[in-house]
């Protein structure tokens, strides 16, 4: 797993596979689903993150995926 943060664009994406993803499916406004042609989940991108969540939280969740 791989944690992007984009600051100038405020924009987060969590890459979940090495899979290319397709398409994508908004599954709330500014949270994207990024899935394969297959339909497989390949990464999540959060859009106006800072106004989410704590963008801070993602390095952590970066490090907790490599344990």
């Amino acid at each position: 797993m791989k944690v992007r943060y984009d600051k100038e664009a405020d924009a987060a994406y969590i890459q979940l596979s090495s899979k290319r993803p397709d398409g994508g499916v908004e599954i709330a406004e500014g949270v994207v689903l990024h899935t394969t042609i297959s339909g497989e989940i390949a990464g999540i991108e959060i859009l106006d993150a800072s106004s989410k969540f704590p963008v801070r939280n993602l390095y952590k969740l970066e490090l907790a995926g490599t344990v």
